[in-house]
């Protein structure tokens, strides 16, 4: 891989459900040292993406609004800084912006308009959660911060740089689309949705589709097609038995390791959890 220069002030412009700053100190003992393209099929928040900045990624999410974000801030970062300064933190205007999506207007706003606007919410809502309803609507609840940093220029315009700097194109797709074209020496990083650890804990809000035990053991299955074509890969998820399970009839290396979960509507759910790391090649040989 042909690293690119790396700029430090590239990195997550959203806080976000599973954000994986926590775990990086962990995911990057794992890092394969040389590849090709570097996929992402669950760019998120793009903690990995930005820790790595390759020189060649593709990268995607099933999430509409947050490709919207990224592809403005790849194609119109001017535009969408003077946007952001518009904005103000409080209720009575974060209510009116966040229920936009409830309105016929929504679809006639801009994409910069839209990228906007998730970027606002996310700034000040409460507890930095990106979730929608059943609808597909923001429903996250105003969070009353003194001085949220709505507009932070610096990092969207390295965030700019980067993608324009290197070949990054932005997808948004199924997971299993997005790497059709990998090929033997290419790296895939899957970041999906966590196999909830208990029947009550389910995050289902992050897209109108949810994320389900059909769709975890479509995505082992994906992997196992990956191993084959000779592509390395590296999974996150919860060190749940079904997960657990579903990798290792597959020979597939597994590691638990400790993060911390700062993004939790309930207070008591914040903190340390299991969480698995599962890969393709000897986890000290990569």
């Amino acid at each position: 891989m042909a690293k690119a220069v790396k700029n430090k002030l590239a990195q997550p412009f959203l806080k976000w459900a599973g954000g994986k700053r926590q775990l990086l100190p962990e995911i990057r003992k794992y890092i394969p040292k040389k590849f090709n393209t570097y996929y992402e099929p669950f760019i998120g928040a793009g903690a990995v993406l930005f820790d790595l900045q390759p020189k060649k990624a593709v990268i995607n999410d099933i999430n509409k609004e947050l490709v919207i974000v990224y592809s403005v801030i790849k194609n119109n970062v001017d535009e969408l800084i003077e946007d952001l300064k518009k904005h103000e933190n409080n209720s009575d205007y974060f209510y009116a912006i966040r229920d936009l999506d409830r309105k016929p207007e929504y679809k006639q706003l801009s994409e910069v308009e839209r990228a906007s606007r998730v970027i606002y919410l996310n700034k000040t809502c409460y507890n930095g959660l990106f979730r929608v309803n059943s609808q597909g609507q923001f429903n996250v609840p105003f969070g009353k911060y003194k001085n949220p940093q709505i507009v932070n220029e610096i990092v969207l315009r390295a965030v700019h740089n980067y993608f324009n700097l290197n070949d990054v194109p932005i997808y948004n797709k199924d997971f299993s689309e997005v790497v059709n074209h990998a090929k033997k020496g290419d790296f895939v990083y899957f970041d999906p949705p966590y196999d909830p650890v208990s029947d009550t804990s389910s995050f289902t809000g992050y897209s109108l589709d949810g994320f389900n035990k059909d769709d975890q053991l479509r995505l082992r299955d994906l992997c196992v097609d990956l191993d084959k074509k000779g592509c390395k890969f590296l999974l996150s998820n919860s060190a749940t038995d079904f997960i657990k399970e579903i990798y290792k009839e597959k020979g597939f290396h597994i590691k638990i390791v400790s993060a911390s979960r700062s993004i939790n509507s309930v207070a008591s759910k914040r903190g340390k959890i299991d969480e698995m790391l599962v890969m393709n090649y000897e986890p000290n040989s990569n």
